[in-house]
């Protein structure tokens, strides 16, 4: 499995080679380093691992420091794994080298994109869950607009079932959107636009796998 480390810009529209006006979501991607090669001999299984954007020594435990230090970089402030890398196959990786967005995706590619969503702190059932509310605005309901509804039986089975869906902390999680197509790609600017949205704030750190 391919894939880089990017940030978040933000959101436009392009236009396609249809004459369709496709919403795209704008991703710094890389440059990346390669900060470790893992293989079948000494890890049980092929993979790279990626480093993404600057961060200070002083921030830094000693032990990541000797590891950056290996790959002969500066210490990164996001290291993912990706698993299977395809260009670990031809032979064409190596530790230290920098990974550009125009070697690992083509347009045209669908990739999955990884984020940790919006943060929107504790909500009811209906902005959470999608609820309706309880019965209407009439016949007698002032209250029960937007509330859950019953949520279990009374003697029988005595308990509210495990995973019923109520209120509570929303948003804040790591989040996969998939098959989502790569439109454009800039690579002198290490910019790729994917159609649609994907989830996390502007500036936000995102995963793209392929």
């Amino acid at each position: 499995m391919s894939g880089i480390i990017g940030r978040k810009i933000g959101m436009t529209s392009i236009y396609s080679a249809t004459g369709q006006n496709v919403p795209c979501t704008v991703i710094e991607a890389g440059p990346c380093v390669v900060t470790q090669v893992k293989n079948e001999e000494s890890d049980g299984y092929t993979a790279v691992q990626l480093g993404y954007g600057e961060m200070k020594e002083k921030n830094v435990p000693k032990a990541l420091l000797g590891h950056f230090a290996k790959a002969q970089t500066s210490p990164k402030r996001e290291v993912v794994e990706f698993r299977d890398f395809r260009m670990e196959f031809e032979g064409g990786i190596q530790l230290g080298q920098e990974i550009k967005v125009g070697e690992v995706f083509v347009e045209g590619d669908f990739v999955d994109a990884i984020g940790t969503s919006k943060g929107k702190g504790f909500q009811g059932v209906v902005k959470r869950h999608g609820f309706g509310g309880v019965g209407q605005s009439t016949h007698g309901q002032h209250n029960r607009l937007r509330a859950p509804g019953s949520i279990g039986g009374a003697s029988y089975p005595a308990r509210v079932f495990k995973g019923m869906r109520m209120a509570g902390r929303t948003g804040g999680g790591r989040v996969k959107v998939t098959n989502l197509r790569v439109m454009k790609i800039v690579p002198e600017k290490n910019l790729i636009l994917v159609s649609g949205s994907i989830p996390g704030a502007n500036n936000s750190t995102v995963i793209l796998e392929k």
